[in-house]
């Protein structure tokens, strides 16, 4: 999977590509349940801040556990693009 940081496209986001897939995670939503860490270790991790981001590597993460820790997200924190730009998770 090729990976790479969009950091701030909107503030208070963090954004990377996986593949076709487009993810983002909106700071401002994330509350820190680790619902996606569980999910997805491999891919994200807790900031000083308590608030998911993406590890260093998260390419390594399979795309199955990438998908369903996005959609494992009980605040919408986490959303999902196509590679034809459609929303699919939240």
């Amino acid at each position: 999977m090729d990976t790479h940081f969009r950091g701030g496209a909107v503030a208070g986001t963090e954004e990377r590509t996986f593949g076709e897939y487009r993810v983002q995670i909106d700071r401002l939503l994330c509350v820190g349940f680790g619902d996606c860490i569980a999910e997805a270790p491999g891919a994200f991790e807790f900031d000083d801040e308590g608030i998911a981001v993406f590890r260093k590597g998260a390419e390594e993460e399979s795309l199955v556990a990438l998908l369903d820790a996005c959609a494992s997200c009980p605040v919408d924190a986490l959303t999902v693009w196509d590679g034809s730009g459609e929303q699919i998770i939240p």
